[in-house]
Order: structure tokens, then sequence, then C-alpha cells
């Protein structure tokens, strides 16, 4: 998912420039516009659903969400390209049907440029402005080859580029607090982020982590390696936990793992019977979900991402735990 400083540049592909999308507001835009009216922004993370019932729990919590005004909310895009229509289709629906900003999920993993090119004027279609460019995770195992598809990109500061030469387009990428586990340190992994943001890429959404201080040193960082360029937003991603079982699985597919003292705190909340005391653990990571937040909000992160597997009452209780209230929903299409 990490970009390389010098790409190898893949032949270009016939002109397609999808219509510009004018009026839409870009992330940046928004954090600027919400940070004006609160403390910290924050956005949620989406995920498309396998069927229909999944399809209309995640409505239901769109529409909760739609109440709390997030900065932004983004609709994740499977390993390969397993969900590349329900994540076009889905996230043009929040575009057209609600008053949230949408951001589509654009991974390079599984395509050809042209076919790259294509979901990025669909997106546009749709009125759609703002992409967050990923290399992506081998289909069917996360952790394992990543190979380069003939007439794909390799790195994802080769994605950023196409997608900002389609049109006026507002570019976020990924990054990692502890480094992507394919990178060999944590040097290369700081000047991989730096390449992606010189690419064009506005900001930048974490990997999930467990521990603020890993944060921290990223952003100081990206600042030290590129002043520059380590300005710009790096948005912190966050998940309430709600099952310790789940929590170490997510935690694995990302080739981490979770830091001793958060892990205890949960073991301890899980018990010892053949089965988790989900209850208490949903307590305890609801509690640490809190303390992370406050703590990132204390140290001037741009907006609060929250991983929310489609579902609104967890990340809700810590938004409404950070004084974070819910109005009246806004008119909607």
């Amino acid at each position: 998912m990490y970009s390389n400083p010098m790409p190898e540049h893949s032949a270009p592909g016939p002109a397609v420039r999808p219509t510009p999308v004018s009026g839409a507001r870009s992330v940046v835009q928004s954090l600027h516009a919400h940070s004006a009216a609160m403390r910290v922004p924050f956005s949620v993370e989406f995920n498309p659903p396998r069927d229909a019932a999944g399809e209309a729990r995640l409505w239901r919590a769109v529409r909760q969400f739609e109440r709390m005004h997030p900065a932004f909310v983004s609709m994740t895009y499977g390993a390969g390209g397993s969900t590349k229509d329900r994540t076009a289709r889905l996230t043009g629906d929040l575009a057209q049907q609600t008053t949230l900003l949408p951001v589509a999920h654009l991974t390079a993993v599984g395509h050809s440029i042209a076919e790259l090119r294509a979901l990025v004027g669909a997106y546009a279609d749709c009125g759609i402005r703002n992409m967050l460019v990923l290399r992506g995770d081998p289909p069917g195992d996360p952790l394992g080859e990543w190979r380069r598809h003939p007439a794909g990109v390799q790195y994802a500061d080769e994605l950023v580029r196409i997608v900002r030469d389609l049109g006026d387009f507002n570019v976020g990428v990924a990054s990692f607090p502890q480094g992507h586990h394919r990178s060999p340190d944590l040097a290369t992994d700081t000047a991989h982020l730096a390449a992606k943001l010189r690419a064009g890429a506005d900001y930048s959404i974490t990997q999930m982590f467990f521990d603020v201080e890993h944060y921290l040193r990223l952003r100081d960082r990206v600042l030290e390696h590129d002043p520059v360029e380590g300005a710009k937003p790096i948005i912190p991603e966050l998940m309430p936990i709600t099952s310790l079982r789940t929590v170490r699985r997510a935690v694995e597919l990302s080739g981490r793992e979770l830091p001793a003292t958060v892990h205890e705190r949960l073991r301890r909340a899980a018990g010892d019977g053949p089965e988790e005391n989900r209850a208490a653990v949903r307590a305890v990571g609801i509690d640490i979900a809190t303390e992370m937040a406050q703590r990132l909000i204390d140290e001037g992160a741009p907006c609060l991402h929250f991983v929310t597997l489609n579902f609104a009452k967890a990340t809700t209780e810590v938004l409404t735990n950070l004084g974070y209230g819910v109005r009246a929903a806004p008119l909607s299409a």
C-alpha cells in the first residue's frame, strides 16, 4: 500500500478525462469548515455489505451518523477489487441520497490503468470529487506477495498522479504509524509517504492503531523528513473494540500486534471462560477508544476517523463521551 520515491512509470493510456466535479467540497475544505464549528472533526468508514440485510444495517448507520455531521465518510474496497461494483454503487448512493461527503476508495491491485481511469470516471459521474488512493492488499492473503497487474501500476504514488491528471480531485493516501509491514524500516516508510504526498495527495489516513505514541512519532517523522508535505493532515484511524477475537484478527491481518497493555485490559475483561465476556470487552473497548481520542484531540489531530464495521452505536458512544452531540437530522435527497 506504500509508494516508491522513484516509481516505475507505466506507458500512458488513452486520454480519458472525466467531467469535472464542480461545487463538491474536498475533504480538506470540509476539515477546515468543521474545525471552525467544533474542536476536532470526525469521520467514519463503512464497508460494502454482502447481502440485503447487511445493506439495511449500513443505511441505518448512515442515517444515524448523518445526524452528527461528520466531516466525511469513506466506503472501503475489497482486496483485489472484490467489492468494486458494490463500492462504486454505494459511494454514489451516499453522494446522491444523503447530505454526507463520501470518499471513494481506489486500489491499484488487480486493475489495469484503463480500468482505474474508468472507475475514476464513474465516480466523477456521481459527483464524487474525493478519492482515497491505495496500492491495496493481495486477494486472499493481505500479507501475501503483492503482484502488479500487467497493465497496471506498481506503487500508490503512480495512482495518485493518474487521479490528479484526470481532473479536480482531492486525493488521500494511507499512512502507517508503525510502518508498513513490507517496508524495511521506518525511515524508508516515511520516505514512501512523503513521495505519495509530493505526487499530489492532499492528506493521509493512518492504518488502525492502539498506541497514540505511534501516531505522534509518525507525524514527527514526516514533518522532519519534508516540512512542506509533513504539514498536510495526517488523520488517525480508530476502531472502538467490541470483541477481543475480532480485534485480534484485524490486527493480525495488518501485520502488527496489540500493545501489551491494551491486550491485557481486554483479556481481563474477556475472562477465562470458553466464551469471551462480550459486554465487558465492549465496555473496556469504548473506554480505550475514548481515552485515545481525547489524547489525539489534545495533541492536535486534524480529525478522528472511526472504523465502524457498519454499526453506529459504539462509535456514537465514544463521540458522546467526548461531547459530540446529535442534532436534528438534516434534509436529504
